[in-house]
């Protein structure tokens, strides 16, 4: 059944719907890993005239494609309390408005980074967009229990958009951060599908928890997370970043390892929010230690 928009909606309650759609917070963080990748490829700061361009068509990119999945998924989210308050299914936003609001900010992505970055960015970032939607969130993710698997090289493509950028072109250097994004992504997901397992059950998406149990899920959370741990630490010896990324990320990853066993010994919805929070911010501080490493070259 299609919801229709509320006649009280004030104009600013309309533009913090559609905000909501975006979900601005991963926009900021996909973009944060998109210009870590730019000043990796450039060797420090990345020009003015590449780095807003790219800044804003990601985004854009980003957003759009979020805003498209919500309208994909606006039945599901209307029967699962974290997203029963979102745009589409609390009625806010017209489902169809959504839809074109979501195709426009692809548009617009592809426009910008083509004219003002170059084509192969431009190319990747719709990539992306298509990746998220189509095969994430149309083929996998009602259907499979590796969607999350397959489905994290979306939120892997941003980096690809940011060598791309600089570069004109991509090389091993660009897959391997491709690869620590898209390794990261199942222990991060699989965490916070722990904490609304029931949710996820009630709409019957088959995340591994659901379909494998959380005991099962726990203990790829650890595989997953001793892969990643050793992805990233492949900069270092390949002479892409220093001594300090080296340290930071074998830092971060002890850490993350640990509270991945803690996850496996104390088997509670406290343990698995422990760990859903730090993975967000082991990305977050992961990206930041290379750029920290360029700074200091």
């Amino acid at each position: 059944m299609e919801t229709t928009i509320g006649t009280s909606l004030t104009i600013g309650e309309t533009l913090r719907a559609y905000l909501e759609l975006t979900k601005l917070r991963i926009v900021i963080l996909l973009i944060f890993t998109t210009v870590t990748a730019m000043v990796i490829a450039a060797g420090g700061s990345p020009r003015i005239e590449i780095l807003l361009p790219t800044i804003i068509g990601g985004s854009l990119a980003a957003a759009g494609a979020s805003a498209i999945n919500q309208y994909i998924d606006r039945d599901m989210d209307g029967q699962m309390t974290r997203t029963s308050r979102r745009p589409i299914p609390s009625g806010r936003i017209v489902p169809l408005n959504a839809l074109f609001f979501g195709l426009a900010l692809l548009a617009w992505s592809v426009l910008v980074l083509g004219v003002w970055v170059n084509w192969l960015a431009a190319g990747l970032a719709f990539l992306g967009s298509i990746y998220y939607v189509i095969i994430y969130t149309l083929l996998l993710k009602r259907n499979t229990v590796v969607n999350i698997i397959i489905g994290g090289g979306a939120g892997a493509i941003p980096v690809l958009v940011g060598w791309a950028a600089v570069r004109g072109s991509l090389s091993i250097e660009a897959f391997i951060l491709f690869a620590i994004v898209f390794y990261w992504t199942p222990p991060h997901s699989w965490a916070l599908a722990l904490l609304v397992n029931t949710d996820y059950a009630k709409a019957n998406v088959p995340m591994m928890p659901v379909a494998r149990g959380e005991a099962v899920t726990r203990i790829q959370i650890l595989l997953y997370s001793v892969q990643l741990f050793l992805i990233t630490l492949l900069p270092a010896p390949l002479q892409m970043l220093g001594v300090f990324y080296f340290l930071a990320a074998t830092a971060l990853g002890i850490i993350m390892i640990r509270m991945a066993f803690r996850l496996i010994k104390i088997a509670d919805k406290a343990a698995a929010r422990r760990m859903y929070k730090y993975s967000t911010a082991y990305l977050a501080f992961l990206f930041l230690a290379m750029i920290l490493d360029q700074a200091f070259k």
